[in-house]
């Protein structure tokens, strides 16, 4: 075994101790995917099994399943799982179907790039082996939907290594959404604090409560409070006064998309946390997988924004509509933080400091 294969090893044993790790899985009948529903989360840890298309679909859509890495992790065992569902058709037939299945899931949620990312990767595998039979494609899409789980594991291991070199015994860090093992294998933006704590260094996180879907209340103050991490849950609006405090040393988040400039798109409200800490001097960095990184995609302004339903503000957590029922509401699911407003992004090939345009590119000349 090489050093670096026994460190992650070891990394991997740390953050088991502390950190959800069975928010994916293929169920073991190989014809459905188990996940946790996130939806239901903190009050109740519920597993569901996805057995169809449709219901596989309206997991990504409902975010039951959510977090880049975590949907295209997801996305690989459905295209398995619909497909061995298929075993039995023709080849032509099943190939078409196949297609069919891809379009479709393709179409659930358009800004994480990781879903059309893992969907082309079994779509690779699909069309290498279409010479071959229907039971010899099966074996090579399982094989692949159980490497880019296998993969994102590994990369989030040296995620949460290289965000920990940013971090030092004592420091305030404020996050935004959720990026940890529930979004992911063991976490972007959020494992550098479970690893820390498994190795007892002591990191105050605030997380925002990120509206409106309340990710951060629901999901990263949930993830940190069972590992023991020191986590406060502040609203969104107060993010200025705990910086204008002293009490902010460091703001980690993770991505959905990077551009090739290194324009980020991250849930909503990123952006403006990022202009705060800009004002208040504080260090700003995206952590997430090479995966995310859309090198066609030249800027923010080629990304497309998903729009979602306007219920999500008026009347998804109140027990009774919190708006006038006519009134228009604007719901984007995501923002883009501009590059010059970050000190650095953190992937699992490294920490990529500016120029973006130039360093990011490097990423991928390398290999």
């Amino acid at each position: 075994m090489s050093n670096i294969q026994a460190s992650l090893d070891k990394t991997r044993k740390e953050m088991e101790a502390v950190a959800i790790t069975d928010n994916i899985r293929l169920g073991e009948d190989d014809r459905s995917i188990v996940i946790i529903d996130q939806v239901k989360l903190p009050n109740v840890l519920e597993y569901k099994t996805i057995t169809d298309l449709e219901s596989a679909y309206q997991a990504i859509k409902k975010l039951e399943v959510r977090g880049a890495p975590a949907i295209g992790i997801f996305a690989g065992y459905a295209m398995y799982v619909l497909s061995k569902q298929d075993e039995d058709l023709e080849k032509e037939e099943f190939l078409k179907k196949f297609r069919e299945n891809r379009e479709y899931l393709n179409s659930s949620r358009p800004t994480a790039v990781n879903l059309s990312w893992a969907l082309k990767r079994m779509d690779a595998v699909a069309e290498d082996n279409k010479e071959k039979t229907v039971k010899e494609i099966l074996e090579q899409l399982k094989k692949e939907a159980v490497s880019i789980h296998e993969e994102d594991i590994q990369m989030c291991l040296n995620i949460c290594e290289y965000g920990l070199s940013l971090l030092k015994d004592g420091d305030g860090v404020l996050t935004h959404c959720n990026a940890g093992p529930l979004a992911t294998s063991f976490g972007t933006a959020q494992g550098p604090f479970l690893l820390a704590k498994a190795r007892g260094m002591d990191i105050r996180v605030f997380a925002d409560e990120t509206r409106p879907l309340l990710q951060g209340a629901r999901l990263t103050s949930f993830e940190l409070d069972r590992a023991g991490v020191d986590v406060t849950l502040i609203c969104d609006n107060m993010a200025s006064l705990v910086m204008r405090n002293g009490w902010i040393d460091k703001v980690f988040v993770g991505c959905d998309r990077i551009a090739a400039n290194g324009d980020t798109a991250n849930k909503i409200g990123t952006s403006g946390v990022a202009i705060l800490a800009k004002h208040y001097g504080i260090p700003v960095y995206t952590l997430g997988p090479t995966s995310t990184i859309d090198m066609n995609c030249p800027d923010g302004d080629h990304i497309h924004i998903e729009l979602r339903d306007p219920d999500e503000i008026k009347t998804m957590w109140y027990e009774k509509p919190m708006a006038p029922e006519h009134v228009k509401c604007y719901n984007p699911s995501f923002d883009v933080t501009d590059h010059t407003l970050l000190s650095g992004i953190v992937t699992e090939k490294g920490i990529v400091y500016p120029p973006f345009d130039v360093n990011l590119k490097k990423l991928f000349d390398e290999e």
